[in-house]
């Protein structure tokens, strides 16, 4: 809310000899749209300071207080001769929610929303509920409520989202998902065209996301006329928390990490199982000349056959403990390593041909083979003690521990048992695991890309896993508060919505979002009293953070932001 009224300000001029004049003139705070703030208007000069009686203006003062009925005001009046002091009342952090307004802007997230909000023949604030929850996800993620309760009023200067109240953050919530793919294809759009996005690799993977309840979801739940799967299942748990209900959640991302679009999957499903249903929602997208690339998950007959069709291409990284064509031909054919640079060599191999051809790349990382070599040395070293102190005693004293190594993720690969029951290393499987010492094998059907190309390619999709990293930790995905599957989506869509920011001011700065915030948050909103105004106010920019915005290729924020009149106290307190 800002106050647009008249005051008694003071201006200042040096003359010639070094001395200053001062002049008092009647200003009038007037709302500049095309600025996005507040301007000053003179409306009568008074003339100098040191000619004009204040006498006088105490009593044009006096004469105003009286006629508003507030004579016993007159007598608070501050002197016109700069001696008010200044009194600081309160402070918020202004430069991120700034920084962020200015990019959810540039991409056109403001716009497609409104637009679809006006088709929707709705007059409720969605957009500012949106963003206000986008940019509590990247500045200080906790839950809907949260956002509303404590950050939009206390710990952020946002005067576009006081009027909220929490029941629009959730109908918000609601819209969002309602027009989800229309809103994420024009969104696209509108990144690609202004940012110039390399769009010939899309990267592909998934992850799960567990809840913290104790039952699974059991029916179809239906949400204006659309029909939703039940899509809190058990499944199969990347994290270790195969205990929970959790959903599949899918990440398209470009070469320099910028999120395309994100898909929610129930829990049960596998990863093999998504592909179709991601190349037939990005079809149609101006993607160009498009290449999927996916982990090993990905890898199945079927998935292959889907994403060549209609001349697709794929670049997928294939299994290599599976007994098949792989392990038996692949990785056995002969032939030199191409060097492509530090740490990584290439060999191309082509099993059969015609409708039967598939190509593959062999890449090899000799420091990591080194690394991968010596851990298994040092876990043979410990295996072998074990095995020493199992020979010493009673086997059937210490049956229980044959049971855990035989078992144990880091030992039961490397032993092999007896027909007695004794335990001893199996040096075939320690040969056997040294085969594979800094390998990793990936076929594709694009005979343009080069093995370098392919292998390089590949490499890239640890971009996924750091959109991953950052959507689980910095943005704190999970825990999720909410029940309902559309709201669950919209939750999972605002994250991926605050991702893409992140990951624009992280291109531009060259650093961080950790590092960017902090240097942001520095840029505040003072709230002062002096004279007769109580001024909102950004502070002084910093040469670093002048520097930061260049980068992020921000103007810098508005100075003033709002001018009220102070309580006003009792004559006699």
């Amino acid at each position: 809310m800002y106050w647009l009224g008249m005051y008694l300000r003071t201006t200042k001029r040096r003359n010639a000899d070094g001395s200053e004049v001062r002049y008092y003139q009647l200003a009038e705070n007037v709302w500049d749209a095309a600025r996005g703030c507040a301007v000053a208007k003179v409306v009568y000069n008074f003339g100098r300071a040191d000619q004009v009686d204040s006498e006088m203006l105490k009593r044009l003062a006096a004469s105003i207080l009286r006629v508003t009925g507030d004579g016993g005001a007159a007598a608070r009046v501050i002197a016109p001769d700069g001696s008010a002091p200044v009194q600081v009342r309160d402070a918020w952090p202004y430069g991120g929610v700034y920084v962020l307004g200015q990019l959810w802007r540039e991409v056109g997230i403001d716009r497609v929303l409104r637009e679809h909000a006006r088709s929707a023949k709705t007059r409720d604030a969605f957009e500012r509920a949106l963003f206000a929850m986008v940019a509590n996800r990247a500045l200080s993620p906790y839950s809907k409520l949260y956002c509303w309760e404590q950050w939009l009023r206390e710990e952020v200067f946002l005067p576009s989202a006081t009027d909220l109240e929490l029941h629009h953050l959730y109908f918000a919530m609601d819209f969002l998902e309602d027009h989800k793919t229309a809103i994420e294809k024009a969104v696209y759009f509108q990144m690609a065209d202004l940012l110039s996005v390399d769009v010939d690799l899309i990267f592909y993977d998934t992850t799960s996301l567990h809840f913290e309840v104790d039952e699974e979801d059991e029916t179809e739940q239906h949400h204006h006329g659309r029909t939703y799967d039940a899509s809190r299942k058990r499944g199969h748990a990347k994290n270790g928390r195969g205990d929970a209900p959790q959903i599949v959640i899918g990440l398209a991302v470009t070469r320099d990490g910028l999120p395309v679009r994100s898909w929610v999957f129930p829990g049960n499903r596998a990863d093999v199982s998504t592909v179709a249903k991601v190349k037939e929602d990005l079809r149609g997208w101006r993607l160009g000349r498009c290449v999927f690339v996916g982990d090993a998950g990905m890898n199945s007959a079927d998935n292959r056959r889907s994403l060549a069709l209609g001349g697709g291409k794929y670049i997928l990284a294939t299994r290599m403990r599976g007994n098949d064509e792989v392990t038996n031909e692949v990785l056995s054919r002969a032939g030199r390593y191409q060097e492509v640079r530090d740490n990584l060599r290439v060999k191309e191999v082509i099993v059969s041909d015609g409708e039967r051809r598939s190509r593959y790349v062999v890449c090899h990382n000799p420091a990591e083979a080194e690394r991968q070599r010596q851990h298994r040395e040092r876990t043979l070293a410990e295996l072998e003690v074990e095995l020493a102190s199992l020979r010493q005693c009673n086997a059937g004293v210490h049956s229980k521990r044959v049971c855990e190594l035989r078992t144990s993720a880091r030992y039961g690969k490397y032993l092999k048992e007896s027909a007695t029951g004794q335990l001893s290393v199996d040096r075939g499987a320690v040969a056997d695991a040294a085969r594979y010492d800094g390998k990793w094998v990936i076929t594709s059907n694009d005979d343009t890309l080069s093995a370098e190309d392919l292998a390089l390619g590949y490499k890239q999709l640890m971009r996924v896993e750091e959109c991953w990293r950052t959507l689980k930790s910095g943005l704190r995905l999970r825990p999720v508060f909410h029940r309902a599957p559309w709201r669950i989506q919209a939750h999972v869509t605002i994250s991926v919505l605050s991702l893409l920011l992140e990951r624009i001011a992280e291109l531009r700065a060259a650093d961080t979002w950790r590092n960017v915030r902090a240097q942001l948050e520095r840029i505040q909103v003072v709230e002062y009293d002096h004279a007769q105004a109580r001024i909102r106010q950004t502070t002084e920019l910093r040469p670093e953070a002048d520097a930061l915005l260049r980068k992020l290729r921000v103007a810098a924020p508005p100075k003033l932001h709002a001018i009220e009149h102070p309580p006003v106290l009792d004559a006699d307190a």
